[in-house]
């Protein structure tokens, strides 16, 4: 499967951006996670990388889980998006370095996860929300992905307002309930330059990378556990299969 043109991996100084590229949903499918993680994986095996962004072209950072492919594809086929997904958090908890998301446009469900597992989230203030769409669409959350939502916003009532009144909330909003980390009034480029600029400055910190992924992995310890990391280490490169047609996978 060819997942090269998927996204690219460019080099900012000490940070390493991933773009998801195109103006589509970026809807996280077998091929775009797998591209995702082959980024990832290169990203830490190169020497020097100080920090990571991972961003998105168009209208959408990511709309969650390709529930459309899941629907046509043949039972043989159905590799379990959700435990696909699984496994990119767990490469970047892992990850020896500090992580941005540059939310450049809408984060829903998948999306919205994927932008708040990194240790800082940049958002486009005029355009792009995080939406949990799970209770609209009427879809149950598998326990991990939950352990993520708490530990990620662990006040009660923002939580609350997440998954069980489905709010989109827009990046002032994000930031003023201390969701996201900062709010940038203007295009895409713009917010970019902002995540990068904000993991320069995490980079030029010099930390010891394998120590910010224990302190990472310390300070969430319940989703590090749910995420089994027995099993990743042993499994991290191989396909995973699981009935995708269930209502236990995520949007």
């Amino acid at each position: 499967m060819d997942t090269a043109s998927l996204c690219t991996v460019e080099k900012r100084g000490r940070v390493h951006v991933i773009t998801l590229t195109g103006a589509g949903e970026h809807r996280l499918g077998p091929a775009l996670l797998s591209a995702i993680r082959s980024a990832v994986a290169a990203v830490r095996a190169t020497p020097g990388a100080g920090a990571l962004v991972i961003a998105a072209e168009g209208k959408y950072f990511s709309n969650g889980f390709d529930l459309a492919w899941a629907r046509t594809a043949p039972l043989d086929l159905h590799a379990s998006m959700s435990e696909a997904f699984r496994y990119l958090v767990a490469d970047l908890l892992a990850l020896p370095m500090p992580t941005v998301a540059a939310v450049t446009g809408h984060a829903a469900a998948a999306g919205c996860a994927l932008a708040l597992v990194h240790d800082a989230v940049v958002m486009r203030a005029s355009r792009g929300f995080l939406y949990m769409s799970e209770v609209d669409a009427g879809i149950k959350i598998v326990e991990y992905f939950a352990e993520l939502i708490r530990q990620k916003v662990p006040d009660a009532v923002n939580r609350r307002d997440l998954l069980l009144r489905g709010d989109k909330m827009t990046a002032g909003e994000a930031v003023r309930r201390g969701i996201a980390d900062a709010a940038v009034d203007s295009g895409v480029d713009d917010v970019v330059a902002a995540a990068v600029q904000t993991a320069e400055a995490l980079a030029a910190r010099g930390w010891d990378g394998e120590i910010v992924a224990e302190i990472r992995k310390a300070i969430w310890p319940e989703l590090w556990a749910k995420l089994s990391p027995i099993v990743y280490a042993s499994a991290a490169s191989r396909v995973v299969h699981c009935n995708v047609s269930s209502q236990d996978c995520i949007s």
